[in-house]
């Protein structure tokens, strides 16, 4: 079996690909040979040493979601074959990390893949549609009319969102610092937005364009939700102020570069902003709630997800280079 190993914190140069004795499973354990591996910012964060609560010290294997096919049952396995195709839960790479050719899992830790998904896709789906899904349907129930602004619009998380709040009847809005990306996003089936602002753009200033959209909504008082990965510095500093009200501003990420921030908008708005983390939704029954929503709608092909490029395992080094670039729509996928 390979895997792919962090020797130590630092640029791309110290991630190594060795070979391990292949695995054998417990008996309630399944061995997957994995055909897809979602390639996520966590991972290039843990291998510089910024996400230490989730790596630990070096060596470590990073990756949080993948999926493929049954290689092996243990023999207490009465509820998988050998075969069938198999996504990772939430919280089975934990401490272990998917960039390997084979993943041992409790067979309770894996979720069976219907029909009409793509092997490419399957170990690259959970992570940015649950992250959306559990933000904005089971936490805060976007409703039809809402006006929702997503931030990043080329990452697939908000490529996911647009998606889910479409299908809520909400109305999109991404926001993007690549001006040689809206052509592309507006031309992609899968980027649901109805509007695209270029947060770069000098011409006028981005969030006085938002609030004209939001005014010619019928959202005279602002935006009703955000789902932000950036959220910090002068970035949040409009965003708040763009709140209607009773609005929320939900954070799921710290891209931006911090700095000081006014808040006291959010006292006469009523609003809030909250933190989102994945794991929330782990463990409880929309955890498996959300899979099934997210697998029935991807095979249907109401939700798609537009794959950046795939690489090997032995190309690791330049699937996190060209990663890191930030250049590109959609998701990254190691295929094994």
């Amino acid at each position: 079996m390979k895997q792919v190993v962090v020797t130590t914190f630092g640029g791309v140069e110290n991630l190594q690909v060795q070979t391990v004795t292949d695995p054998h499973p417990d008996p309630n354990e399944v061995i997957i040979n994995l055909t897809s591996i979602g390639m996520n910012q966590a991972d290039l964060t843990a291998r510089r040493g910024e996400y230490r609560l989730s790596s630990g010290e070096p060596p470590f294997t990073p990756g949080i979601e993948g999926g493929g096919v049954i290689a092996k049952v243990g023999g207490a396995v009465t509820n998988r074959t050998v075969g069938q195709r198999v996504i990772l839960k939430l919280g089975a790479p934990a401490g272990i990390g998917t960039y390997r050719s084979q993943f041992v899992a409790p067979a309770a830790d894996t979720v069976l893949v219907p029909d009409g998904i793509n092997d490419v896709l399957i170990g690259a789906l959970w992570l940015p549609f649950l992250t959306a899904w559990g933000a904005l349907v089971w936490r805060q129930n976007v409703q039809p009319g809402q006006i929702v602004l997503l931030p990043a619009a080329s990452s697939s998380v908000a490529i996911a969102a647009s998606q889910i709040v479409k299908q809520r009847g909400g109305i999109t809005i991404g926001t993007t610092t690549s001006p040689s990306k809206v052509e592309a996003l507006q031309n992609l089936s899968a980027a649901q937005y109805d509007h695209i602002i270029v947060t770069s753009d000098t011409a006028q200033p981005w969030w006085k364009t938002i609030k004209q959209i939001a005014q010619a909504e019928g959202k005279r008082r602002g935006v009703d939700v955000i789902f932000d990965p950036v959220a910090a510095g002068d970035f949040l500093h409009h965003e708040i102020r763009l709140l209607a009200k009773g609005g929320t501003l939900w954070i799921y990420g710290l891209l931006g570069t911090p700095g000081t921030v006014d808040v006291s908008p959010l006292i006469r708005k009523d609003a809030a902003i909250r933190g989102w983390l994945l794991n929330s939704i782990a463990g409880t029954a929309a955890e498996a709630k959300a899979y099934a929503h997210i697998l029935e709608n991807v095979a249907a092909g109401t939700y798609q997800m537009p794959i950046a490029g795939t690489f090997s395992l032995d190309q690791v080094n330049a699937a996190q280079t060209a990663m890191e670039k930030g250049t590109h729509i959609g998701k990254f996928i190691l295929r094994p």
